[in-house]
């Protein structure tokens, strides 16, 4: 079964009206989500490129029962996007995010998981069945994955002399140790090409906040993403994290974070990194990589006094606002 979306389905700019920007924010999860729920609070069109090689929780039985694509972060994606101002948007987010308690097979699974992947199989395409989701939620901009492929996330934990090789991305996830050599499996899987399009025609792309090894690195080593955001005239913005992981990324502060997007990624030219002043950390060091990238640190408070570690939506959206007005598209 094929079902093309209407014109109306996908936001369009107002014939004969300004054109907004169009800016693509990278990621998965709760950091991603962050971002998506910033940009709402500003006049643009975003575009989330959501990661897919979520492989625990209710994600990881439907991926792997069903040989699908990790509804998940997809699914919290569409749920940041929503429009809130409404009952309708509300509740259809909130039943979207409902997890079903109980003893049975049901038990833990996201009512929205089963919703996107039911799509999927009625629809038989993956970018139109999470559009069918986000004109149920009427949200603002749109979801798409960073490849058509499950991919699996692989990568060594080291502590001291010992390395513990990991495989999964709830694995790597929970890394104690020093994580190098990371990777994604399978290593030549294709871009979404709906992702690589909104890459080339964005004023903006995002990268961060998030779980930096399972949720942001991975973008840049997929061959074509890495291409795409190589060569894209977009300019290139890197939201940093608020206070350092207990695993994955345990005692990294800011400008480590950065090191590492470097070493993976040495010909990436960035426009800014938007750090929280109390997150700097070794300013000197984060300065430091952040010209050797190309760009300029933009200090913003972005955690307010009760985010508990989160970003705030209206401070990172005002930062967002004036590093695009600053800096230009």
């Amino acid at each position: 079964m094929s079902v093309a979306l209407d014109e109306n389905c996908i936001e369009a700019d107002e014939p004969g009206g300004a054109r907004r920007d169009r800016v693509v924010a990278l990621g998965g999860g709760h950091g991603l989500s962050a971002t998506l729920k910033a940009l709402r609070s500003i006049d643009i069109d975003p575009t989330a490129v959501v990661t897919v090689a979520d492989d625990g929780g209710s994600s990881g039985r439907l991926r792997r029962e069903f040989d699908c694509l990790p509804p998940g972060d997809l699914r919290m994606a569409l749920a940041a996007l929503c429009d809130d101002s409404t009952d309708w948007g509300t509740t259809w987010r909130d039943v979207l995010q409902h997890r079903f308690k109980g003893q049975g097979e049901l038990d833990n699974h996201a009512l929205g998981n089963l919703l996107i992947l039911a799509l999927w199989q009625l629809l038989e395409d993956d970018l139109v069945g999470l559009d069918w989701v986000g004109r149920l939620l009427n949200i603002h901009g749109r979801v798409v994955p960073m490849s058509s492929s499950p991919l699996v996330i692989e990568a060594d934990s080291w502590q001291g002399d010992n390395c513990e090789h990991l495989s999964g991305q709830a694995a790597v996830a929970k890394a104690t140790g020093c994580v190098k050599h990371l990777a994604v499996v399978p290593a030549d899987a294709d871009a979404h090409p709906e992702a690589v399009r909104a890459i080339d025609a964005a004023d903006w792309v995002l990268l961060g906040p998030g779980s930096w090894y399972t949720s942001v690195l991975p973008h840049l080593l997929l061959p074509a993403m890495h291409r795409a955001l190589v060569s894209t005239k977009a300019k290139k913005a890197v939201i940093m994290n608020l206070g350092t992981s207990k695993a994955e990324t345990v005692g990294m502060g800011a400008a480590d974070l950065l090191e590492a997007l470097e070493a993976y990624a040495p010909d990436l030219r960035i426009d800014a990194v938007i750090c929280d002043p109390r997150q700097c950390g070794d300013r000197a060091r984060l300065v430091a990589c952040t010209e050797r990238m190309g760009g300029t640190l933009m200090e913003f408070e972005v955690c307010g006094d009760a985010c508990g570690g989160v970003h705030d939506p209206l401070l990172l959206g005002s930062a967002l606002k004036q590093t695009f007005e600053s800096l230009g598209a």
